[in-house]
């Protein structure tokens, strides 16, 4: 009889008899003591060839998520400093950048849950030890605060076309609204670097043989990834005069992401390291280096030309999208070779029984 799991056994292979001279078949193996072994040497196989570590089931839209909180936590840091320094074209821009890029970014993160109750189902407890627990309440604060300061902005765009501003109760909003707007600010720019870096340590605190074995490095790659991403955002929609800061925040995202993203690889064993390198995650990753590179030395020779700064900036959003999209797709693909989980294993192992390591669980 037939099981409906059948469709799942591996082909048989066929067995090859030898006779008692040992001809007709394949050269005989030896084992370790010299003797003739019966069966070839063992291969590891999962279970019917299924996977060992279950695929995630984040998707595209928990991709476009994490492109765009970097997005929108650099650019609340940068309405920030613009704030201070008085660039109040910057500060506008960078501060309508940061609201509409989270506004996208939950509908995203929704349209990935299915329901939107799912997501305040998140928001009745508080879990310190959940990087989704805290990122759920980083989103809401960020989220508030980024749309104060950013309704504030339209409220200055919006004067003298307002009805009715000159009633007593749309003065009376429009002072409560310019009163809290700084204080809204620098909430949005203090919750923004953990929105930008709470995501690689969500990605982290899985089984994912790529994502876990980057769990070092990961924060630093998406940090700088942050930060180009919102400085050539700016760089796009400000003019060149007022864009200073952004062009430095954008060189330095470039660097930091450059030298983080090198060193994260070599941190990690060569197998777990595998995915980022070849396949469409790699493909995506080479790109995205590509992209950045360019976006620098663009933003370093002609970042104070118009046209340049567009362009410039295009390619540092275009490289931060590439190398989140290009993380996600190596963390899949880890998960469908056992290889990527059981070799980094058995290399630990050895490591530690060489160190000496002998009187715990992994060892024993």
């Amino acid at each position: 009889m037939t099981q409906e799991f059948d469709s799942y056994r591996p082909p048989k292979r066929e067995k090859r008899f030898r006779n008692f001279f040992g001809q007709g078949g394949k050269r005989k193996k030896r084992g370790r003591g010299g003797e003739d072994l019966m069966v070839d040497e063992a291969q590891f196989e999962s279970y019917y060839g299924r996977p060992i570590v279950k695929a995630p089931p984040w998707k595209h839209e928990i991709g476009a998520y994490l492109v765009l909180g970097g997005i929108a936590g650099g650019s609340a840091l940068l309405a920030a400093g613009a704030h201070v320094t008085g660039l109040h074209e910057l500060r506008r821009n960078a501060r309508l950048t940061a609201l509409g890029a989270i506004s996208a970014g939950a509908v995203a993160l929704i349209a990935d849950l299915g329901r939107p109750e799912r997501f305040l189902n998140m928001m009745r407890t508080v879990k310190v030890t959940s990087p989704m627990s805290l990122g759920s309440w980083i989103l809401g604060g960020f989220s508030t605060g980024a749309g104060v300061a950013a309704a504030a902005e339209v409220v200055r765009m919006l004067e003298g076309h307002i009805p009715g501003e000159d009633t007593a109760l749309v003065k009376a909003g429009k002072k409560t609204l310019f009163a809290v707007e700084t204080p809204a600010g620098f909430l949005a720019s203090a919750l923004g670097a953990p929105l930008a870096v709470y995501t690689a340590a969500l990605l982290s605190n899985t089984a994912v043989p790529t994502w876990n074995a980057a769990r070092r490095g990961l924060p630093f790659v998406f940090a700088s990834s942050a930060s180009l991403a919102a400085g050539g955002a700016a760089m796009v929609t400000t003019s060149p005069a007022q864009a200073g800061p952004a062009r430095l925040l954008a060189l330095m995202g470039v660097a930091g992401d450059l030298i983080a993203l090198t060193w994260t690889k070599k941190d990690m064993h060569p197998l777990e390291a595998e995915p980022l390198e070849i396949g469409h995650a790699g493909k995506l990753m080479h790109l995205s280096e590509a992209c950045v590179i360019a976006g620098g030395v663009g933003t370093a020779l002609v970042g104070r030309n118009r046209v340049g700064a567009i362009v410039s900036g295009a390619c540092l959003v275009a490289g931060s999208a590439l190398t989140r999209f290009g993380v996600m797709d190596a963390g899949h693909a880890s998960t469908q070779d056992p290889k990527y989980v059981v070799e980094p294993q058995k290399a630990r192992l050895r490591a530690r029984q060489q160190a000496g390591i002998t009187h715990d669980s992994i060892v024993t």
